[in-house]
């Protein structure tokens, strides 16, 4: 049961209604001594100035609500919505403010008919980011059509003339986000042998629209591993990690996905799950905290699972990184997935592998640690803000200089993406996996 607020503070104790704060431990509420550093690195705060929209006022909204003070309304559930759970808070907080588990249970139990308004999903929700993301399979077939497209370069037509805002718009942005794909230089195997010397096993987690989209980073990432040392695993099995459930507030789908997951892995057979996507990463770590309350007997096994997950730079780092010896005289700059950078803590592993491919220039990124406004599918759902930020991030990279700009997470990849094909700004935008496989495999950036 969560702590009753009238014994920790100074709340109206009134018999009423349940709020989402009640989900909550109270004492999260009380970590915030409302300092206001924290507004300096938040990017909706940024950009509207809007006390509301910081971290600090969305605290003090939460906690009056759960409260009893302030009554949830449309006006106090915008504010909230229109948070990017991005944590750059928790980073730039010197109380240790855990911030995403205050917003992410509160938004949850926000949308339940017992506390809120509950969300009314359209058939975009329904058929695209429920029914199509998280299955691979349907995806693929999808995707033909997108990939027949992409060869007749009608989707380029589309974004140049701005045809697509004559389409639905979350279908209009769908499109435009969608970037050119790759076929994966070869099929990815069941079991792929380490090259040299045995140093690991690992298993990777090839996710759901990474599985799909960026089929030839996954396989750059294997590649990479392997010239790393390492036998890698594709348990064939494994599914999505949830996210795109549980961040939209539909949080069974998100139990049954990573339920899938456990099964799928065979931990006592592998080092690590290596995961190369930063928002896939954060959730799948965060297993072990989420439904610790579930009844389902499934708390050690999630909490065993996430002890096994590593972010693909950072466990590379950690086993000491084989550098390629390919020379690739460019300049590049490295943008921070939020879920790398605020949800894992991961800052220097990736800068660490950059730096020691031969010729690279790594370059400082202004903002490097501000959301590019894709945060999973907040760019679907919010577009106002997210082209905002997507404009900003751009901004940023061509103040660089560089010529490629890589991130570890595939919604960054396409939000920057897309924006620069809008500005028709010719940065070649990479992860960082896929950098390296061409200085392992002897190819040009450009020819990748």
């Amino acid at each position: 049961m969560p702590e009753s607020p009238s014994t920790t503070a100074d709340p109206l104790p009134i018999a009423s209604p349940a709020t989402p704060g009640d989900a909550i431990k109270y004492d999260l509420f009380l970590d915030c001594v409302h300092c206001g550093l924290c507004t300096a690195s938040c990017p909706t705060y940024m950009e509207t100035g809007n006390e509301n929209d910081s971290p600090r006022g969305r605290i003090y909204l939460m906690r009056a609500v759960t409260d009893r003070r302030l009554d949830m309304n449309q006006t106090i559930q915008r504010h909230l919505e229109l948070c990017l759970d991005c944590r750059a808070c928790e980073t730039s907080c010197p109380s240790g403010v855990q911030y995403g588990r205050l917003i992410e249970p509160f938004r949850l139990a926000m949308d339940a008919p017992e506390t809120g308004e509950p969300k009314r999903f359209n058939w975009f929700f329904k058929y695209i980011l429920f029914g199509l993301f998280p299955y691979p399979q349907r995806l693929h077939k999808a995707l033909v059509f997108a990939k027949i497209a992409q060869r007749l370069k009608l989707d380029q037509l589309l974004l140049l003339t701005g045809l697509w805002k004559l389409l639905p718009a979350r279908l209009g942005r769908l499109v435009t986000l969608l970037p050119h794909i790759k076929t994966p230089d070869a099929p990815l195997e069941k079991v792929m042998p380490a090259i040299g010397k045995r140093r690991a096993r690992v298993a990777l987690f090839t996710g759901c629209v990474q599985s799909e989209v960026f089929q030839q980073t996954n396989y750059a990432t294997v590649r990479v591993l392997q010239e790393n040392g390492c036998d890698v695993v594709i348990p064939d099995e494994q599914g999505c990690c949830g996210a795109i459930h549980y961040h939209t507030g539909q949080e069974q789908g998100a139990i049954e996905f990573a339920a899938n997951n456990l099964k799928a892995f065979d931990r006592d057979d592998i080092d690590a799950i290596i995961v190369n996507v930063a928002g896939c990463g954060s959730m799948l770590k965060e297993y072990g905290h989420l439904w610790n309350d579930a009844s389902d007997g499934q708390a050690a096994d999630r909490e065993q699972f996430s002890s096994k997950v590593k972010d693909v730079h950072e466990f590379l780092d950690e086993l000491g990184f084989i550098a390629p010896k390919w020379n690739i005289p460019m300049k590049v700059t490295y943008h921070d997935a939020c879920h790398l950078v605020h949800a894992q803590k991961i800052f220097d592993p990736p800068r660490n592998l950059i730096r020691q491919i031969p010729g690279v220039e790594l370059l400082t990124l202004p903002e490097s640690e501000v959301c590019c406004g894709a945060a999973g599918t907040y760019n679907l759902v919010e577009p106002e803000m997210a082209d905002r930020l997507a404009k900003r991030k751009l901004d940023c990279i061509r103040k660089t200089g560089a010529s490629i700009v890589l991130t570890g997470n595939s919604g960054c990849m396409m939000q920057i993406d897309r924006q620069r094909r809008l500005e028709q700004e010719g940065v070649i935008v990479m992860h960082p996996m896929d950098l390296l496989y061409c200085a392992y495999m002897h190819k040009s950036p450009y020819d990748y």
